[in-house]
């Protein structure tokens, strides 16, 4: 007999799922039945929040949904944050979770991992959460799932099957088929865009994380209409060291600018979200007046309306907008020194102290070639969101945009790791958040992820402490003491450096990555 157990995985597999990160349960016990014998990997994560990160480092490096099996209760509510952070970044994230027997829900018996509601709780958070009553229930809701990872606006998605449905026969039951695709771009909007376009006499793009797979239609778009192009923080390496582009955010004041002058603005995957555009809560943001959006999201399109919304993946759209305004001259021909002078207006509005840190981060970049970077909330971070040009699209990503999680870069360059085998991958994170997922660590060591974990140890919330002063507030809880990074290291049997400054840092990473194993690098800084 198959049981529902068993027949996830199997179903699993056929959705093209390779990789879950999970830590079983007495409540998912059942659910691993079928696992040791599929082509399924299994990595464990020391805490269920890790799981989450790890799916979402995943999907983030690879395309491709990130899945996590946790138990129920507090094993669900540990993976909440990596939710919220997935559902804040547009991230394809599965949960897949126990919950208990169907005939004690919502009773308050006190059963073990008990929750009045968990599936009213999910569903604040994810995009949808379904309860498996019956096996012929389960190729469906996953047929579900990966359609609306693959057609719409992605984020987490939660389903969970209670304890007495999992050892059920599920003998006969196959995969259904998830074949919904993005919606194509409307031929008249795309008609009146390209019109807009080759009237524009200064073109500007803003492309998001929507556009980090449009890389080739981008630029070249870029290039017919002349227009400089800016990268959000999770657009970044769409255009490196291109003549057009400007790696800086559209916080900044002379990125402001340009896009004040600008007849034409034409925003490719981006959600205007403050934490991009006006992250220094001054309002100083105001959204284009003639403004083209493009978006697979319907609900974000109606949150910032345009004078064109294109409901679309960006690659069909920006694919289709070429074709309409064919072959020609650039639109702008000043194009290239509008970008050059934001870039250094941009570059020398951040200051010296912050082009120090970002130069950390640089560094990072030219010594591993093609890496994929992940930051935690962390200053050298920071000031890479400001002002940075990555040489891979999608190679740049962290949490300190939208939702902000702290110790999410651990887990996640783990996850992005096991995604991307052959990509040199850093993890780059502060004393402080490394020590919220430090025992990841191990999971690192187990999976064979050869992560280089970089620690920006300034002995504390250096960015948190820095506010409280700027706001005239005594600081007060900003300087946790940390470990000796490169003791923990050793002890879990990963080799380790410290450094003091970035002097010698592109030789350690140079070095770590020749072992094909984790590393740990620590950078003191004063």
């Amino acid at each position: 007999m198959t049981t529902v157990g068993e027949a996830l995985i199997t179903l699993l597999e056929a959705h093209g799922v390779d990789t879950v990160f999970g830590i079983p349960g007495v409540h998912t016990v059942e659910l691993y039945r079928g696992l040791a014998r599929s082509k399924i990997r299994h990595v464990t994560p020391r805490h269920e929040q890790g799981a989450g990160f790890m799916a979402d480092g995943y999907a983030r490096a690879s395309g491709r949904p990130g899945v996590a099996f946790v138990i129920t209760g507090p094993g669900l509510t540990n993976t909440i944050t990596a939710m919220g952070q997935a559902r804040a970044d547009s991230v394809p994230m599965l949960v897949v979770s126990g919950v208990n027997a169907t005939a004690t829900l919502g009773k308050g018996l006190g059963h073990l991992h008990e929750l009045p509601d968990q599936r009213g709780m999910m569903e604040k958070v994810a995009l949808f959460s379904y309860r498996v009553t019956e096996a012929g229930e389960l190729p469906g809701v996953l047929a579900r799932a990966f359609a609306l990872f693959s057609s719409s606006r992605p984020g987490p998605v939660h389903i969970e099957i209670p304890t007495d449905i999992m050892v059920n026969p599920a003998d006969g039951i196959s995969a259904m088929p998830a074949n919904a695709g993005p919606p194509e771009p409307d031929a008249a909007a795309i008609t009146e865009a390209a019109r807009l376009c080759v009237a524009a006499r200064r073109p500007l793009i803003l492309a998001g994380g929507g556009a980090k797979r449009a890389e080739a239609p981008l630029q070249r778009l870029a290039e017919r209409l002349g227009a400089p192009v800016v990268t959000t923080a999770n657009g970044r390496g769409l255009m490196f060291s291109h003549p057009l582009g400007v790696p800086a955010s559209p916080s900044l004041t002379p990125v402001q600018a340009l896009m004040a002058d600008a007849d034409l603005v034409i925003a490719a995957g981006t959600e205007f979200g403050p934490t991009d555009y006006d992250m220094y809560g001054d309002d100083s943001f105001v959204l284009p007046a003639n403004l083209i959006r493009i978006d697979i999201g319907a609900d974000q399109l109606a949150r910032r309306p345009a004078r064109i919304s294109i409901r679309a993946d960006c690659r069909a759209a920006l694919d289709a907008l070429l074709a309409e305004i064919g072959k020609g001259q650039a639109s702008s021909a000043d194009g290239p020194a509008r970008a050059a002078a934001t870039r250094e207006a941009a570059f020398a509005a951040i200051g010296p102290a912050i082009q120090a840190q970002m130069r950390a981060v640089e560094a990072i970049r030219d010594a591993l070639p093609g890496s994929i970077i992940v930051g935690d909330s962390t200053q050298p971070v920071y000031a890479a969101n400001l002002y940075y040009d990555h040489d891979r699209p999608g190679g740049w990503f962290n949490a300190a945009t939208g939702f902000g999680a702290l110790g999410y870069g651990p887990p996640a360059a783990i996850g992005a790791a096991l995604a991307v085998p052959d990509a040199p991958v850093v993890c780059l994170t502060g004393d402080g958040g490394f020590q919220f997922t430090l025992p990841e660590l191990g999971a690192a060591l187990d999976a064979a992820a050869p992560v280089i974990f970089v620690v920006w140890n300034n002995r504390g919330y250096r960015e948190i402490e820095t506010s409280m002063l700027d706001a005239g507030v005594e600081p007060v809880g900003v300087s946790p003491a940390p470990p000796d990074f490169c003791k923990l290291a050793e002890a879990y049997g990963i080799a380790a450096d410290r450094l003091a400054g970035i002097g010698g840092l592109a030789d350690a990473l140079k070095r770590a990555r020749a072992t094909g194993l984790p590393h740990v690098i620590e950078i003191t800084v004063d």
